[in-house]
């Protein structure tokens, strides 16, 4: 599975034909949106599926052909978009219109960037007739140009094929294993091997307990209703030399490591004690490292109650917890396994919306209700745009919004998308993640 969206962006001069080829890839005509004045026309994205690839080509900006320099600093402007946000870059020239100076200096640019750059000549219709002059594009030094024709669909085959090839090695890794891995995490005797031994029954096969090893992680093969779940048991620690303050320093670094190969942690704290220093400080390594989460306060059985105990638990919580208000809270006991079956529901439905996809069109239309709704913040009389929002990953859900100063995005008014985003999708159990990026406005 991939891991996270590739993002591919298109440069070039004016009329060599990207949105020809944007058309054609995306399959269909993606209209322009014809906005308010002062807001750039080009909004303009598309996530391209091509044998088992995807990923979202990047319009960066229409150019407006008045003279060379402003051709020549526009490009520029593409082609810093073009480096910071994208993973592969299609650099677009035109074998009619012939190589150009400004081609050559955007191309001085990317080759600087060290990001994997495609060049790509376009309107070669007749590769007999024109291969001569696509050659000239040797010259650019950024690597073979690609001969293709975006309004006949020549060469795009190959093309892709180039482009999928430049994906960096990391994002397209296949996970070998994508049984769900969960990860149990809390300070010593709050109850996680017994949660595990209750969830594994008999069924408790240990995948990576190597003899003559000292793993601190053990993982266990669990089986639920016929699907297998992975869980990674932080326990067992008992090392009676040594300090509280080593032990519990010991235990949050291997929550770590145990959080980072998970895709849902499950935080135990202990019913009788609350929330302590040491679980907030694991609970804000998982939400850093965007993980699904779920809070499981054991021992519930020895807790007295009235009909207000779990409310009270709950604000408690969420109050010391205030920086992961999305976590999903449940009361269990591992003693008497109370509510102890539900995790697995609530496994299945974190994972769900850790790794949930909303198409571009639908994040546009709640930004812009959002922004209708509350005036985005300004200061000294310039006020915040946004442009457009891309979900761009999964596990954890990111989304990049374009803006036209990044000083001006406040953190509560990036907030308040995110909660709006959340009344539209739940995402219950997971955080999001958002990237503001800056793009210039033209004048």
């Amino acid at each position: 599975m991939q891991t996270k969206t590739v993002f591919a962006a298109l440069v070039g001069r004016p009329n060599v034909g990207k949105s020809t080829l944007f058309n054609a890839l995306a399959g269909e005509r993606i209209s322009i949106v014809k906005d308010t004045p002062g807001v750039t026309r080009d909004r303009i994205y598309a996530d391209i599926e091509w044998l088992n690839h995807t990923f979202t080509m990047i319009d960066t900006g229409g150019i407006e052909p008045d003279t060379k320099d402003i051709i020549l600093s526009q490009m520029r402007e593409q082609a810093e978009i073009a480096i910071a946000t994208a993973d592969v870059i299609l650099f677009m020239t035109d074998v009619h219109q012939g190589l150009t100076d400004a081609d050559a200096k955007v191309a001085d640019m990317l080759r600087r960037s060290h990001k994997p750059v495609l060049l790509v000549v376009n309107k070669v219709d007749n590769f007999d007739k024109y291969m001569t002059d696509v050659y000239e594009f040797y010259n650019l030094g950024i690597g073979d140009p690609m001969p293709i024709a975006a309004s006949g669909k020549l060469g795009l085959g190959d093309m892709l094929e180039k482009l999928v090839e430049m994906f960096p090695e990391h994002l397209a890794e296949e996970e070998e294993d994508d049984r769900p891995k969960v990860a149990i995490v809390g300070k010593p005797n709050v109850g996680k091997s017994s949660i595990i031994n209750k969830l594994t029954g008999e069924n408790r096969v240990i995948v990576s307990d190597i003899a003559g090893t000292t793993r601190d992680a053990i993982d266990t093969e669990v089986k639920y209703h016929g699907r297998e779940y992975i869980f990674i048991d932080t326990a067992g620690l008992r090392r009676k030399n040594k300090i509280k303050e080593e032990i519990e320093r010991y235990s949050i670094i291997r929550a770590v490591t145990a959080v980072e190969r998970a895709d849902v942690v499950i935080i135990v704290i202990d019913a009788t004690e609350g929330v302590t220093e040491q679980d907030a400080k694991i609970a804000g390594i998982a939400h850093e490292r965007g993980k699904g989460i779920i809070i499981a306060v054991n021992k519930w059985d020895a807790v007295e109650k009235d009909d207000k105990t779990i409310y009270k638990h709950t604000n408690k919580i969420r109050e010391i917890l205030s920086f992961m208000p999305y976590a999903e809270i449940m009361f269990i006991s591992a003693k008497t396994g109370q509510r102890l079956p539900k995790i697995f529901d609530m496994i299945d439905m974190v994972i769900e919306n850790n790794s949930m996809r909303v198409a571009t069109g639908v994040l546009n239309e709640i930004m812009t209700e959002a922004v209708a709704m509350q005036q985005p913040p300004s200061d000294k009389g310039k006020r915040l745009r946004l442009y457009y929002i891309t979900q761009v990953a999964v596990k954890p859900p990111t989304f990049v919004i374009f803006v036209n100063d990044k000083e001006l995005m406040h953190f509560s008014y990036t907030r308040y998308l995110e909660n709006r985003i959340r009344d539209a999708f739940g995402f219950k159990g997971t955080a999001l993640k958002f990237i503001i990026r800056e793009r210039k406005e033209e004048h």
